[in-house]
């Protein structure tokens, strides 16, 4: 067989070769051809079966990829995982470290025995939390982070494996303060159109005190009414752990424009006391009145001052006071300047606390469940003095509030409105103008925020 398979070959290249220098011959050359050799190679190629019928099986095979000799000789160290969550009030050192993907049992361990660790991370909520993972889901660092609601520094837990098993230390680091603008749309109350606008509560309850002289928020809100503001936002190692302040706002009411800043005059008073920050209208006319219009922060009015059937006594009176609806604990705060004039429990009142201010002015705050101050102690704005209850004659949680003048009682909201505003020292007005224009471009700035959001 193979001697013909030669003979064939050898055929057809002679028979090439002749074609070429004669082309007259090539048909009777491809003729032998065919005779000769072709026959030889169809009878080999019909020798096999048909490659269609051949039977036809499939095999599988896990192949395991080998990692660049770089990565392997870097080890485990190359793989490393990272997760971040935020603590719970029911979390425990198993849960915790489940949810951020970590399945050791020694640092688990040493999270449950560690009075630092247990004391920083567990009942407590809302603290960020960050892992480094190693090897299989080992923990390799864990760090933990918070912030007061007040001061210039959080407060960072560090817990890392070391050759002993694991180590945890407490520090300390300065907060890095950042600007934020929003805006939004009242559709159907404020708490509402912050949320829509992403806005934490408390830039909520710091618009409503801001504009309270101005805008009563629980009666004269409007559909369609709408606020721009600028606020600060505190972060540590990145992460953002606190709300500050509001450093300027603008709420168009009905169609009556209102705007604020946040200003500090530099230097200081007759007293040779530091001036203190405060908010201001854009042209230099203080916020601050003498009075807060609510000693609670933004609350629902259970009862105004007016007259209403009494639900204990069952009758008609006369209400000569506020009430402010809000949860048992909720801070109750003074509205002014003044010295505490008594402190303790009267009947029907439960505990309750009286603030004496100048011009004969006293103020009342009742029901509390937890008095924080005494006789004779001076309380500035805004500080809290007791927190809200139920005690004397109360049928739940609520702030009983009264405005006296020479004994007699006024509407808080009408004293509130009516009292005595602090313009901008003279000599700080050339500063206070060119912090405004700044604030005016940063407005704006806000305000192109819910036109772009909605286009």
């Amino acid at each position: 067989m193979n001697s013909a398979l030669n003979r064939g070959h050898a055929l057809l290249v002679s028979s090439v070769a002749t074609a070429t220098k004669y082309p007259k011959h090539l048909t009777a050359i491809v003729t032998a051809t065919l005779l000769a050799g072709g026959g030889g190679a169809w009878a080999l190629a019909s020798l096999g079966p048909d490659v269609s019928e051949l039977p036809v099986q499939m095999v599988l095979e896990a192949v395991q990829p080998q990692l660049p000799t770089e990565t392997a000789e870097l080890g485990a160290a190359s793989l490393n995982l990272y997760r971040s969550d935020l603590t719970r009030t029911t979390d425990t050192a198993d849960t915790l470290l489940k949810r951020l993907g970590v399945d050791d049992p020694q640092a688990a361990q040493f999270l449950r025995s560690n009075p630092m660790v247990k004391q920083a991370l567990f009942s407590r909520s809302g603290r960020h939390v960050s892992v480094e993972t190693v090897d299989t889901h080992r923990l390799g660092k864990l760090s933990a982070r918070w912030s007061p609601d007040e001061g210039t520094h959080f407060q960072r837990l560090v817990v890392e494996r070391d050759a002993k098993g694991f180590s945890a230390r407490l520090e300390s680091a300065p907060l890095v303060a950042s600007t934020r603008l929003a805006s939004g749309t009242i559709q159907s109350s404020l708490f509402a159109a912050t949320d829509e606008a992403g806005l934490p509560d408390v830039v909520a309850s710091q618009l409503a005190e801001l504009f309270s002289g101005d805008i009563d928020f629980r009666r004269a809100l409007r559909k369609n009414d709408r606020f721009n503001v600028v606020y600060e936002v505190l972060e540590g190692d990145g992460e953002r752990l606190r709300t500050g302040r509001v450093l300027s706002a603008e709420f168009v009411n009905a169609g009556k424009v209102f705007q604020a800043m946040w200003f500090q005059p530099p230097g200081k008073d007759s007293a040779g006391q530091a001036y203190r920050g405060g908010y201001y209208a854009l042209d230099g006319r203080s916020l601050r009145r003498a009075f807060l219009s609510a000693p609670v922060a933004f609350s629902r009015v259970s009862s105004g001052f007016a007259m209403r059937f009494h639900p204990i006594l069952n009758q008609w009176r006369r209400h000569l006071g506020t009430d402010f609806a809000a949860p048992t604990g909720t801070p109750a705060r003074t509205v002014g300047d003044g010295v505490v004039s008594f402190a303790g429990v009267q009947k029907g009142y439960g505990n309750v606390i009286f603030v004496q201010h100048r011009n004969a002015t006293e103020t009342v705050y009742a029901h509390l469940s937890k008095i924080l101050v005494k006789r004779g102690q001076a309380v500035t704005q805004g500080d809290t003095i007791g927190l809200v209850g139920s005690t004397g004659w109360a049928t739940g949680p609520h702030l009983h509030f009264e405005v006296r003048v020479a004994g007699v009682q006024h509407d808080p909201m009408t004293m509130a409105q009516k009292s005595e505003t602090v313009p901008v020292p003279a000599a700080a007005l050339p500063v206070f103008r060119q912090v405004a224009n700044n604030v005016k471009a940063q407005l704006q700035a806000a305000a192109s925020i819910q036109s772009t959001r909605f286009e």
